[in-house]
């Protein structure tokens, strides 16, 4: 088994460091797209694609079966501009004279690391999945196995996971939707079990003009001042057992034009990171009839998740000895309507930084410790055939 890992690494590796080199930010994934799509057509994996998503399923497919959904997204956000190395095409032997740098990383040398844009968010995740997938390509697995790599996560985009989603609802790719998920992010191979939506509403307090030394007209600003200290004072009743109350935080105002006249407008901007209690409609609803300001969501879809109560993949998770935890970020997770949780190589720490990288440890790690839980999940599940090999739990989390 160490060989068949070391084999998936070496390989997973050199695709990641050829997918950092094709540049994907969200909405311009089509290269990158093409290049997995023949990485996986000439390891003998048939998959379709809708837009920039890859969708496989594994050969072994039954509609008795439930589903598990493996997923990672493709796209990048854009490179910031104080990278101290090309962001697609590091120099290896640069990097090598880094030594403090390197040490610092826990690396020995530039062969330890896959660096530059999207290595640690998303494509560590995305290459292990593929490699996970790969693995189990001939074997029988109790459940249905897909793999989906997913476009324009980054910008919620609705060609990325919306639309995948929508394709398994409708039928139109003659694929149902899957029963579990594991969504590929930088966790450190922890297991999120939930995360916080996020919902950006836009208030407008309107009055009317005047002149401010004839205490005139109607002062917007301080409607919205008093609409601001009735947010700050709301508070949400139902609380969620893994997430807590419903945080919610006045970030921004605007109004006035000059010192003596009485503003008609002000603006201001409500950040809230919901949890799994209150759908976005509900809580733009219910804050709405506190405030006389018209409040206006910037979007409604960027919901909260959790991993429903009882999941196969939370008793598998305790079984591994996997930590759990609730994630402040969110992912393609508020975009699928199954049972899920959030797990990947990685650090989220160095997401959307300068000198992105991961290391070819956590990647191995992660390719290890996702071939470990299917183990431990066919296990809850089911009989896999005979003679199907096995990796043992307890030596696969060494």
């Amino acid at each position: 088994m160490e060989k068949v890992i070391d084999t998936l690494t070496a390989e997973s590796v050199a695709l990641l460091r050829e997918m950092v080199a094709i540049p994907s930010p969200s909405f311009g994934e089509e290269d990158v797209c093409g290049h997995v799509s023949g990485f996986l057509e000439r390891a003998g994996i048939r998959h379709s694609k809708l837009k920039n998503n890859i969708i496989a399923m594994h050969p072994d497919c039954s509609p008795g079966r439930k589903t598990l959904m493996l997923c990672a997204h493709m796209d990048t956000v854009s490179p910031s501009e104080d990278y101290s190395f090309d962001p697609y095409k590091p120099d290896y032997k640069e990097l090598d004279n880094r030594r403090e740098w390197l040490c610092s990383i826990g690396a020995a040398s530039s062969s330890d690391i896959v660096a530059g844009l999207g290595s640690n968010d998303d494509g560590a995740s995305a290459v292990s999945m593929m490699a996970a997938f790969r693995h189990f390509h001939d074997k029988r697995l109790p459940f249905n196995l897909m793999l989906v790599l997913s476009s324009e996560e980054e910008r919620s985009g609705k060609d990325g996971m919306e639309a995948v989603w929508k394709a398994f609802e409708y039928g139109s790719m003659g694929m149902s939707s899957p029963d579990w998920a594991i969504v590929g992010e930088p966790t450190g191979m922890k297991a999120a079990i939930a995360e916080r939506g996020l919902l950006v509403i836009d208030g407008l307090a309107e009055g009317a003009s005047g002149h401010a030394a004839r205490d005139e007209g109607v002062n917007a600003l301080y409607i919205a001042l008093d609409d601001i200290r009735r947010l700050r004072d709301f508070r949400f009743g139902k609380e969620s057992p893994l997430m807590g109350k419903v945080r919610l935080t006045v970030t921004q105002i605007n109004a006035g034009t000059v010192h003596n006249v009485i503003p008609d407008r002000c603006s201001f901007v409500v950040d809230i990171r919901p949890t799994e209690q209150y759908t976005n409609p509900e809580i733009l609803g219910l804050l709405q009839s506190e405030c006389r300001s018209t409040l206006k969501a910037r979007n409604l879809t960027n919901r909260s998740s959790a991993t429903a109560a009882g999941s196969p993949l939370m008793e598998c998770a305790a079984m591994l000895g996997v930590e759990t935890f609730v994630s402040p970020t969110t992912s393609d997770w508020m975009r699928i309507g199954c049972d899920a949780i959030k797990m990947g190589p990685g650090d989220s720490a160095r997401s959307h930084r300068k000198d992105e990288y991961v290391t070819v440890a956590e990647i191995r790690d992660g390719i290890e410790k996702y071939i470990t839980f299917m183990d431990c999940l066919s296990d809850l599940t089911g009989q896999t055939a005979p003679g199907n090999p096995q990796t043992p739990h307890k030596d696969s989390r060494k």
